[in-house]
Order: structure tokens, then sequence, then C-alpha cells
């Protein structure tokens, strides 16, 4: 494989370090804990959320729904998912905000975890990219070649369902299991053929001109997203009550979200270190095309799905019923699962 020289781009995807596993199922930067970051409201029931950078807190500030709790929230910021998940199990954090992988993880760990809401948009963003200069056109073509990919994440089970629909088997290419900083390097030194990602680095990739879109998870993944509780948060009374309204919250900052993406995109950057550019890209293209839906038994089964495949891979050591994992005391008023997330004008 030609070797190609990193491109002066490539400098513009540090920042991304911090969103390393926003969707991933692990990250060899996470730590088990998560830092603070302050409090806001009021009151003698304290809602412990756990968060990533750019995530909840900065969405609902942004949007102005921290304005007026009559209970408080203390944050925690966490790398990504799993240690976020950990802090759940441990009782250190009563909820918290992952993709669609990072429970299956716990799940299988047997950890003390429940999904109490799911959001689900458009996953155009999730991709597998290739060189510019690449002679791949179609999944197929991507037998014997060299694919990077983190562990576990939702791109892992993106890929081999796109392989899979291309009546190909994981083991018909070479995977090279990196996380996303070290991946990008691969992909732009020309070390891999091809890399499963998700956005923003999707959107970092294509804005900067480092590659193109192979395939993407459309028709492929079920583009959900969990709000995760600990069981006893979920039994205490007053934090019951405080998860419920936090999540009425989120629904009216996702609304937010889309009808104001450049405003979004402008905070988000600020957070990130995402370039403007790049983080309007991420939002029109994934994070503004979500609402909020039910966890019902079609997004029940739709991860089942997963956690059977990553089962079946030995990434996951135990078959377990997803469904025990979920309480949909939060359902009322949302549409179903698969209801389509909302989408901007070509050219808005």
């Amino acid at each position: 494989m030609k070797r190609r020289p990193l491109p002066l781009a490539l400098l513009m995807l540090i920042p991304l370090s911090l969103l390393a596993s926003g969707c991933s199922g692990a990250s060899p930067a996470a730590s088990s804990g998560g830092s603070g970051s302050g409090t806001d409201g009021k009151g003698s029931v304290v809602l412990n959320v756990g968060d990533q950078k750019g995530g909840a807190e900065a969405v609902l500030r942004a949007a102005g729904e921290l304005d007026d709790l009559d209970y408080r929230i203390k944050w925690s910021t966490f790398t990504s998912g799993p240690p976020l998940l950990e802090a759940v199990n441990a009782k250190a954090v009563d909820i918290g905000s992952v993709g669609n992988t990072p429970p299956v993880f716990a799940a299988g760990a047997e950890s003390k975890v429940t999904v109490v809401a799911a959001t689900h948009g458009d996953t155009s963003g999730e991709t597998i990219l290739v060189p510019n200069d690449s002679k791949l056109k179609r999944t197929e073509d991507l037998k014997g070649r060299s694919v990077a990919v983190a562990q576990g994440s939702s791109a892992h089970y993106q890929l081999v369902a796109s392989m899979r629909k291309a009546g190909l088997e994981l083991s018909d290419v070479k995977v090279t299991y990196l996380q996303p900083a070290d991946a990008l390097a691969a992909f732009a030194g020309g070390k891999v053929d091809a890399w499963a990602v998700w956005d923003p680095y999707t959107s970092q990739v294509l804005t900067g001109k480092l590659g193109k879109v192979l395939t993407d998870g459309r028709g492929v993944v079920n583009g959900l997203n969990f709000q995760v509780a600990a069981p006893g948060a979920l039994a205490d009374k007053g934090k019951s009550a405080a998860v419920g309204d936090y999540l009425k919250r989120l629904r009216r900052a996702e609304v937010w979200v889309y009808e104001h993406p450049e405003e979004w995109a402008k905070v988000w950057a600020k957070d990130t270190g995402l370039p403007y550019e790049v983080a309007l890209a991420a939002v029109k293209r994934t994070y503004g095309t979500r609402i909020s839906v039910a966890v019902d038994k079609e997004a029940v089964a739709s991860e089942q799905e997963i956690a059977d495949t990553f089962t079946e891979l030995k990434l996951v050591p135990r078959r377990f019923d997803f469904a025990d994992y979920v309480d949909t005391r939060f359902n009322k008023g949302l549409p179903p699962s698969t209801t389509e997330g909302r989408s901007y004008k070509e050219g808005s």
C-alpha cells in the first residue's frame, strides 16, 4: 500500500480526542471516574448527571433549560460512555447519555444500569471511509483489505452489519482495532485501506477533504442513543421525578438544536475545540436530526441484535436479554423508536 504523507488538515483533528468515544464501547483514554463541572438549580433533591464534553450540560445551558430547576443537577464529565456507565453501576452517577453500544457491554458485564430514554436520528454520519484516491467502490471491495475501527464501538457493529449485508464476514477483512485518534493517523498515513467511524469524525474527514464515504449506516444500524440511569435513583421518589423532568428538558433542547443549528454549532465548537465548519456539518448530518422516541419492543429487539452479534464475536462474555435492562415508565407520549429523525432542507 502506498504510504501518504499526513496532510496539514490532520492537525485540525487533534481536538477530536475530546470526543474519542462518543459512540464507542471502549477508550484507552477513559478514566474510571468523572471530573466535576459544577452544579445547577436549587432544592434538596440532587440529580447526579454523567456527561461528556459538549454534551447535555452544554446544550441545556445554550437552550436556556437550566434556568428554573427546582432540584439540583451535579455534573460530572467523562471521556466516553463506558466509564460513565461504570459510574452509574457504582451509584456515583444517577443518569447519563451514551450511544447504542455501551449499554450492551455494560449489560453483558452484569452492571446495574437501566435504559430509560432514547433518541433516534439519521445514521449517515456512521460511515466506512476510504481515501480520496481509493479504487474501492463498494462494500464488497473491502474483501482482503485492512479496516481500522474502535473495538466494541457502534462503528464496529456497523462494519460487521455492512459486511454481512454485502455477503461478507468480518473475517474477510483485516481488522485493525484502533481508537479514533490512532485510526485517523493510520488512515491519513495510508496504513489502512478504510476506516469505520462516526460523526463528528465523518464530518471532519469530509470537510477537510481527507477521504470519501464508501458506505454509511443508513438501513444498517439503528440510529439510537440512550439515557441510562441507576436503578437506585429510579427507586427514589424525588430522584425519579427529577429524572422525568430532566428528560423533558433534553427533549425541548433537541428541538432548539434543530431550529438553531448555527448557534449550537458555535457553542459546541467552542466547548470541544472542533472547527466551526465541522461542528455545523455534524449537527446537520447527525446531531440536529435526533428526536426523542419510546424505548419500545422494536428498540429492545434492535439492541438485542447488537448484543447477540457481539456475543457471537466473543466480545461480550454472555448472552442476556436486553429487555431486562430497560424501564419504560418515561415512554408516555413519545413516538415509536422507528420514527424518522428530523432533516434539514438542502442548502439550509
